[in-house]
């Protein structure tokens, strides 16, 4: 489904490209260069079905976005976005982090200190 929501935007892009390029703007624009299409249609019935091709194709890009957005698979860095943060440690500044080493080696020395008098 995804898949296909692309394709579809892609192609519904493209043509959209196409038609805003064709279009009459205030300099002519390429539509000057379809004058065939104008004598068959008329000028006025040319631009009119020009401008609503237009909004069709846009509003179909959104939905197709839309819906692409919705129907794309999970990836492993979603479920990590959306998982529940486990229980975070405090971080420390490097000068507790060496008291906190100081104050381990000090405990640890102490019964060795113990023992050693016991023995004398």
């Amino acid at each position: 489904m995804y898949n296909i929501c692309v394709i579809l935007a892609v192609i519904v892009a493209a043509l959209l490209i196409f038609i805003v390029v064709i279009q009459e703007s205030k300099g002519g624009g390429l539509s000057s260069a379809f004058s065939s299409s104008n004598n068959i249609m008329g000028v006025r019935k040319t631009t009119d079905f020009i401008e609503k091709a237009t909004w069709t194709l846009a509003a179909a890009l959104v939905v197709l976005s839309i819906v692409a957005n919705k129907a794309k698979p999970s990836s492993a860095s979603d479920e990590v976005f959306n998982a529940r943060p486990a229980a975070t440690q405090t971080t420390q500044s490097p000068t507790q982090q060496a008291a906190q080493q100081n104050a381990q080696s000090q405990q640890a020395a102490q019964p060795e200190a113990a023992q050693s008098e016991a023995a004398q």
